[in-house]
């Protein structure tokens, strides 16, 4: 590891102290005393590569050389502007919004997943247009037309959506809220599914390894989501879902802005499901009878003169689910043999705060202070099992952005504290503990849009139960040519596994829990450790006139340590520490192309390495399919005057065969194969747009109704030794249709 940090150091040192001519400024949304800035306008300079997005204030900063002259700044929603530039200088521009325009304005729309070349780290950024294209009732279904994700059932009870990245499932991912930790811990299962479709702006996703500002547990990327701002959302937002089997939500925005820098708004989402499905006639539910409600208050002040930023949330939620047989009845069977049941009641406070300052005499200097507090209490059951988890988590994080000589090199640097305590019981065992961590890092940005940019971070943590550790993560992008983006990173991850709260599908199995190792500090286990490495490959083209992309990745995860669960005995779960290798090899290739005019193409081919020494041997990842192939088709009508459009979406999912658990020691009846066959998995929706105000929407999920025969082993003997509803492969809900609308003021 010193070897990697003395490279950083010098590939550093000749960095500094450079100067260079730039153009500076700020982007605002309207001439006058109460403008704002707004915060991810595109500034560029016409027929080159070099442009860079504005800050959360609206501020820029571009290279600026003598061969362009021509700068251009877009912002969805309002007009775009060209000025002509033939000296450094710092430039004030207010854009006009389109919809103050007598004529009509021909502008570009942004794309709904966007790729940056100019980025050190490899992130997809995918807006709310992409959302859209799909029912996005949460979190968790989010990914279905995006290829980085992948979505599978996590069990065959819950209906729950887990996601993998690079052959890695959630718990390896750090997914933040605002870059604030959020689905964690307690909330691992189901967290996902705690924050609804509408109340997401955008999502960023990044491969590999993440930056150290936003801590130590990254191992296969991040992804952020961006919520919804009271000042730019709109007034009143109204938007109802429902579908065949049962399952009908509502969510409602409403924002206002009180004062000049003072704006809020109260989302609620609302989601119930009372009808009971049991399409393959197995004798249990295909989907869960749930109940949720989730409340949030959000709070936003903006003071651009003085250079003040902040946002407040407060948040409620409960969210109750029904699982099992048919039959059973809460009232009358629970914790008896009359029918297996599962009740699994989830209730959360949270609140976040986020402070941000820019120096007004200094606009590339700011502080940054982010703190947040929650309590994740979950009651739950499992036949005769017993699991409950609280969960109190305090997390604060203050950063200090600055430069070196000049805005090409910048840096950040900051504390983190967190603390977690856990109170869980699983059946009569307490597991309670309590995990204390602080440290401290520095980041390094290099910034030469024209050729080479990278990110060099260290961060340094003292963790009651990890020990100190360093954790060191590098990223680097070079430009070879013209819309060509060459992207290589390493870092370092490391971690505490949530052994329980990460795999409650084992709660729903006759399976016997067995921890192998007493020697460790969180369930008797050593923590997880693991590094990454990347590189990426992104070349822009123009083939009839027609502009493409096309993406290259590879990426390895290799486990110094790893909690291994081990599926292979179908009477027991165990986990244990790895003795031996362990690693997940990732490779990805990608096209997007715009066929025809508005009708465009997104298309890739995974492949997924992802192997482990078991106690009895070297085996692929189970339940991971070696190879996927995706395609969306996506196609608009031109929008008329007042709006009015169609929209039409298609998904195929092409998912290959996946290897199953060993259960060749079971009795025969419930025996699976090696492998499962592969299956093409197809998603449509089509959307009218009667004006800017009001569209509906219908949609259809698993239209090819793929359906797995025996999600639940042992069916019709719940309470015996062979129940388990642990090996999902394939959808358990058949062909599945919706509808809904949204309104908007």
């Amino acid at each position: 590891m010193n070897k990697y940090i003395i490279i950083l150091v010098m590939a550093m040192l000749p960095l500094f102290g450079f100067s260079q001519e730039k153009v500076e400024g700020v982007v605002l949304d309207s001439e006058g005393a109460n403008a704002l800035g707004l915060s991810g306008a595109s500034v560029y300079w016409q027929d080159s590569q070099t442009g860079v997005v504005t800050n959360f204030d609206g501020e820029f900063s571009i290279p600026y050389t003598k061969e362009f002259n021509t700068l251009i700044i877009s912002y969805i929603g309002f007009q775009s502007d060209t000025l002509t530039i033939n000296e450094p200088k710092t430039i004030r521009i207010a854009l006009k919004s389109s919809n103050e325009l007598d004529e009509v304005v021909v502008q570009q729309k942004r794309d709904a997943i966007q790729k940056t070349y100019f980025s050190p780290q490899n992130v997809i950024t995918v807006n709310s247009d992409e959302l859209l294209k799909a029912a996005c009732c949460n979190l968790a279904e989010s990914f279905e037309t995006n290829p980085a994700i992948d979505v599978n059932l996590s069990d065959g009870l819950t209906g729950t959506k887990q996601i993998e990245m690079l052959g890695l499932t959630s718990p390896y991912l750090l997914i933040t809220q605002e870059n604030i930790p959020m689905v964690r811990g307690a909330s691992q299962a189901y967290g996902l599914t705690f924050t609804p479709g509408t109340w997401i702006e955008s999502i960023q996703i990044t491969k590999g390894a993440g930056s150290v500002v936003n801590g130590y547990e990254s191992i296969s990327g991040q992804i952020n989501t961006e919520l919804v701002k009271p000042l730019t959302d709109k007034a009143v937002f109204v938007n109802g879902y429902a579908n065949q089997n049962g399952r009908y939500e509502l969510n409602t925005h409403f924002n206002r802005k009180l004062t000049d820098k003072w704006s809020t708004g109260l989302y609620i989402h609302g989601n119930k499901r009372t009808q009971k499905e049991d399409n393959n006639n197995d004798g249990f539910l295909d989907a869960p009878l749930a109940n949720q409600l989730n409340v949030m208050n959000r709070w936003q002040y903006q003071d651009v003169e003085k250079g003040w930023v902040s946002f407040f949330n407060v948040r409620f939620l409960n969210d109750e689910k029904q699982v099992g047989q048919v039959d059973f009845n809460p009232d009358t069977d629970k914790f008896t043999t009359n029918a297996w049941g599962s009740e699994i009641d989830t209730r959360r406070f949270d609140t976040s705060l986020k402070l941000g300052y820019v120096f007004p005499e200094l606009p590339f200097q700011s502080l940054g202070f982010q703190t947040s507090y929650s309590l994740h209490k979950q009651d739950s059951y499992f036949g005769f099992r017993t699991y409950d988890i609280n969960h109190e988590s305090l997390y604060s994080n203050l950063i200090f952005n600055s430069i070196i000589g000049d805005t090409r090199n910048k840096f950040k640097t900051g504390i983190t504290f967190a603390y977690d305590g856990y109170d869980e019981m699983v059946s009569s065992t307490d597991y309670s503990r309590v995990d204390r961590s602080v440290g401290a890092f520095m980041e390094y940005s290099y910034e030469n849009l024209e050729k080479v940019s990278l990110t060099a971070g260290l961060r340094v943590d003292n963790h009651n139960r990890l020990g100190t550790f360093v954790t060191p993560r590098f990223h680097i992008r070079y430009t070879p040519w013209e819309n060509g983006s060459l992207r290589g990173s390493f870092g370092r991850g490391k971690r505490a596994a949530n052994i329980f709260a990460e795999n409650q599908q084992l709660f729903g199995s006759a399976r016997t829990i067995n921890i192998a190792s007493t020697d460790g500090e969180v369930y008797g286990l050593e923590p997880e450790d693991a590094w990454n490495y990347g590189v990426s490959f992104l070349q822009g083209f123009n083939f009839l006139n027609k502009k493409g992309d096309i993406t290259l990745d590879y990426y390895i995860t290799d486990f110094k340590n790893q909690v291994v669960v081990d599926w292979e005995n179908p009477q027991e779960v165990s986990f244990y520490n790895l003795d031996g290798d362990s690693s997940a090899k990732s490779f990805q290739v990608e096209m997007n192309y715009e066929l025809l005019s508005r009708l465009n193409l997104r298309t890739s081919y995974k492949f997924y390495d992802v192997s482990t020494d078991y106690n009895s041997g070297n085996l692929q990842k189970p339940l991971l399919a070696q190879h996927r192939f995706f395609v969306n088709l996506g196609y608009e009508t031109e929008a008329k005057e007042n709006g009015s459009q169609w929209k039409f979406d298609y998904t195929l999912h092409r998912v290959g065969e996946k290897r199953l658990p060993d259960t060749t020691s079971s009795p025969e009846q419930y025996r699976l194969g090696e492998y499962s066959s592969p299956y093409s998995l197809m998603n449509a929706q089509i959307t009218k747009v009667f004006s800017k105000n009001v569209e509906v929407y219908l949609g259809g999920e698993n239209l090819s109704e793929v359906q797995q025969d025996n999600p639940v082993l042992g069916a019709n003997d719940p309470f015996g030794p062979n129940f388990d509803t642990t090996i999902v492969f394939a959808p358990i809900m058949g062909r599945m249709f919706y509808a809904g609308f949204r309104f908007k003021i």
